[in-house]
């Protein structure tokens, strides 16, 4: 029983070589199965309604050790709902089946949120290195409660979750900044992990926790009796950036100014705590690498055209595409949103940046996952930074107009390489709209896929606010690849 499970202390456990794993995301829990280095907070327990009956429960359990988080097999128990028979009883609030769900067909009718998006709580910034979109949630910029509505707190993040849960994501979620003035109250917790119902928690691969405090294994113990298991191995607890760098790019992600000041001041506090005891804290290796002539990932369009004899297409573009065009590819369901093993796919970019031919062992998965990490990881996103700006002013064009200005867009501001390249990968991606009664893409679909991998900022961030227009001017292109792609 989970109750009895009793955590041994095996820090020299805590610096294991994550790439040794053959699952996407190994828990962190798997290389330190001691209980965390958290920061308390004591202003954090103060206020904190805990139910009598539910206390008492938890220390039957035996304390406040976290749950076991071995690697997650990316599904959730089916019978998950019978576990909540004994489970406290919380106001009712709503679930997938009541909430309104937008209308495709016209988009610009969606629920106005603009009274709770205003304050940044939650971000989605593209994907992460396996192709699974990363949704970042922080803490620190709740308001107090006495200004947020936390009943259009909730509607709003299954908003925002809707657009992603189909395929495979990652949440990220920054607890730094969360105190008893803008903490939501522990029913409110209760009543979100309910209305998170299963369609929620399938397509979750990862819940990263980072700077878990004190109030964190409260809440965890409060609900443990009834979160599933397997729900529960998703979990990984991070208590600085640096352990987040290993599974995420840090440059992507919005985190906020204080969240970083926070792992600063941590940081120093250890490297002070281990200085004390004698431990030299080793220093970050240099991100810096040579450039090979044979290199395709993370350089620019014109480098591999001129390292392949004027090629335009990229030849791992080339080659994933043949691959997937293959008609048994084209008709695998969920084309594009399932992920693929995150040690395979690093082996085999590395194999591409040598000049090596690859194998994709049969697995569409892993061709998809390239091909996407091909866009998402170049110098300057096929829609180029130029463009960025018109882009996600999309949304704000006349209905009239939109036709003519993406023309003008894509046939005369567009770079002529970057063009064919699109023109390509498009007339492709109609191929897999042709078949979306069978692999279920829609051109939605591709949108909120390939959409932030064909356009972002300079700075790398891509902000909630403007993914909705890049989707929407992605999903246009594609509807209207006839007429667009003339040349």
């Amino acid at each position: 029983m989970e109750a009895d499970y009793q955590p041994k202390f095996s820090p020299s456990r805590n610096l294991l070589a994550h790439h040794d794993s053959d699952e996407p995301y190994p828990s962190l829990s798997d290389y330190h199965d001691y209980e965390p280095n958290l920061e308390f907070d004591d202003t954090e327990l103060q206020h904190t309604a805990v139910d009598g009956a539910i206390a008492e429960k938890l220390v039957e359990a035996g304390g406040l050790d976290y749950l076991e988080s071995p690697v997650s097999d990316g599904t959730i128990e089916e019978n998950f709902e019978e576990e909540l028979v004994n489970a406290p009883t919380m106001a009712a609030g709503m679930d997938s089946l009541s909430y309104p769900f937008l209308d495709e067909d016209d988009p610009e009718d969606e629920e106005d949120f603009s009274d709770v998006s205003c304050y940044g709580i939650v971000d989605v910034v593209g994907d992460d290195t396996v192709g699974r979109k990363i949704i970042v949630v922080s803490a620190c910029k709740l308001p107090s409660n006495k200004e947020l509505d936390h009943t259009r707190l909730l509607r709003y993040l299954m908003y925002t979750l809707d657009k992603y849960v189909e395929q495979d994501y990652s949440l990220v979620y920054f607890h730094h900044g969360l105190t008893s003035k803008n903490k939501p109250p522990l029913s409110w917790l209760w009543q979100a992990y309910r209305a998170f119902d299963r369609k929620y928690k399938k397509n979750l691969k990862a819940l990263y926790l980072v700077h878990p405090t004190n109030f964190i294994r409260v809440v965890w113990h409060l609900f443990r009796a009834v979160i599933s298991a397997k729900f529960g191995r998703k979990v990984m607890y991070v208590n600085y950036l640096q352990e987040l760098s290993q599974h995420l790019d840090l440059d992507q992600l919005c985190i906020p100014q204080a969240v970083i000041e926070h792992d600063e001041r941590t940081a120093m506090r250890n490297n002070k705590q281990s200085s004390s005891s004698g431990v030299t804290p080793s220093p970050p290796s240099s991100p810096v690498q040579s450039r090979l002539i044979t290199q395709q990932f993370g350089v620019s369009l014109q480098f591999i055209k001129d390292n392949n004899g004027g090629e335009v297409i990229p030849p791992i573009m080339r080659q994933c595409i043949e691959f997937l065009s293959q008609p048994d590819a084209l008709e695998t369901e969920g084309l594009f949103r399932r992920s693929a093993n995150v040690t395979l796919v690093r082996e085999l970019q590395a194999k591409v940046n040598q000049g090596e031919s690859i194998d994709f062992h049969s697995d569409v998965h892993i061709a998809a996952v390239l091909l996407k990490t091909f866009l998402r990881e170049l110098e300057e996103p096929l829609m180029t930074f130029d463009l960025y700006d018109e882009i996600t002013q999309f949304q704000a064009l006349p209905r009239d107009d939109r036709p003519k200005q993406v023309k003008i867009l894509i046939l005369e501001k567009l770079p002529e390489d970057n063009y064919q390249i699109l023109k390509y990968l498009v007339q492709f991606l109609s191929r897999v709209m042709d078949r979306c009664d069978l692999n279920k893409m829609t051109s939605s679909n591709l949108a909120v896929v390939f959409g932030p991998n064909l356009v972002w900022a300079q700075t790398g961030q891509l902000s909630l606010s403007n993914i909705g227009p890049i989707n929407m001017f992605t999903d246009f292109v594609l509807t209207h690849h006839d007429s667009i792609f003339i040349i």
